[in-house]
């Protein structure tokens, strides 16, 4: 019977966050491309109500069923998962020690502050290569894109510094505020059953 629930509120939050996912809006002063959605906050309720595994399920299906009508060869998923288990795991791991709402706060500050290094590095060393490699994207219409949104972005290194880094820290507040909004009425009705 606990399985069967565990797994319907996964499902339910995996339907969630694939509707969120469509929803997203430019950021002001960066790249077009980034554009921010509020897809992960299934996933956060998920790792605080069910256990970080759980979000990461969540996050994992979403990206899934949203590769379907991708433009980025599965690519951009690959990177919204990769970030967002950089996300929940951290934060699963703090909250399940901390399972209070100055535990969560602490546990989305932790979340959002290795998903900036996490999203950082990996656009650095794996994710943008992965572009020009697969989609024959070159770097420099990437670094001519971040300098149109911002002048002083010249080069790789420029670029995940003053787009990548502050795109997600961006997103990790964004979450992290609709999480702690949303705390104490969505969480006590998955814990139940």
């Amino acid at each position: 019977m606990y399985k069967t629930q565990y797994l319907a509120k996964i499902g339910l939050l995996a339907a969630v966050a694939t509707l969120l996912m469509f929803f997203e809006v430019p950021v002001p002063m960066l790249p077009a491309f980034l554009k921010l959605d509020i897809s992960e906050l299934p996933a956060v309720i998920a790792v605080f109500s069910l256990g970080p595994v759980a979000g990461v399920l969540v996050d994992l299906i979403k990206n899934m069923l949203h590769i379907a009508g991708t433009q980025t060869a599965g690519i951009g998923e690959l990177a919204n998962f990769l970030v967002g288990v950089a996300f929940l795991v951290p934060a699963g791991l703090v909250y399940r020690r901390h399972s209070c709402y100055q535990g969560a706060l602490l546990a989305l500050t932790a979340g959002s502050v290795t998903m900036v290094a996490a999203a950082s590095l990996l656009n650095y060393f794996v994710l943008i290569p992965l572009y020009q490699a697969v989609l024959h994207f070159p770097l420099e219409q990437v670094i001519a894109m971040g300098s149109a949104a911002n002048p002083h972005i010249v080069d790789l290194k420029t670029f995940v510094t003053l787009a990548i880094a502050p795109f997600n820290a961006i997103k990790g507040l964004v979450i992290a505020v609709f999480t702690l909004l949303l705390y104490r009425k969505v969480l006590p009705l998955l814990h139940e059953g």
